[in-house]
C-alpha cells in the first residue's frame, strides 16, 4: 500500500461501474478490482452489484478467505472520504413494460372457464337435435 493514500470523493469512485472500469469501496478502502472481474469466482455480476455504495457489507456477508483479503493489497487504490458517501442509498427501481391483465395466465382461464361450459352446452344441443331429427 502506498504511505500515502489518495482520497477519492464517492461521486468519483461511483462512476467506475463497468466490466471493464469497476471500483469499489470496502472498509473505507477504494479498490480498482477490473483486472479481477474474469477472475472472480462469483462472476463479474457479483463485482458490478456492488458498485456505487459501499461495499463492506456485501464482501463481509459473504465471509472470504484470508487469501482473499490478501489478494485485496494489489487492488488498492486509496482511501474514500467517508463524509462523501450517502448514508443510504437511494433504491431506483428497474424499468418494467406496461401490465396487461388481458395477457396473463389467470386471464386465459378465465376465458376458458366461460368458453368450455358454453361449448359442451352447444355440443349437447347439437346432438340432442341431430338424434330428434332420426
Amino acid at each position: 500500500m502506498a504511505s500515502d493514500p489518495k482520497v477519492h470523493l464517492f461521486e468519483e469512485v461511483s462512476k467506475h461501474n463497468q466490466t471493464k472500469d469497476c471500483w469499489l469501496i470496502i472498509n473505507g478502502k477504494v479498490y480498482d478490482v477490473t483486472p479481477f472481474m474474469d477472475d472472480h469466482p462469483g462472476g463479474d455480476e457479483v463485482l458490478l452489484s456492488a458498485t456505487g455504495k459501499d461495499a463492506t457489507n456485501d464482501f463481509e456477508d459473504v465471509g472470504h478467505s484470508d487469501s482473499a483479503r490478501e489478494m485485496m493489497d494489489k487492488y488498492y487504490i486509496g482511501e474514500i472520504d467517508m463524509a462523501t458517501v450517502p448514508l443510504k442509498r437511494s433504491y431506483i427501481p428497474p424499468q418494467q413494460a406496461h401490465y396487461n391483465p388481458d395477457k396473463t395466465p389467470e386471464f386465459v382461464i378465465k376465458i376458458l372457464q366461460f368458453l368450455v361450459p358454453v361449448l359442451i352446452l352447444g355440443l349437447a344441443f347439437a346432438v340432442r337435435q341431430y338424434t330428434k331429427e332420426k
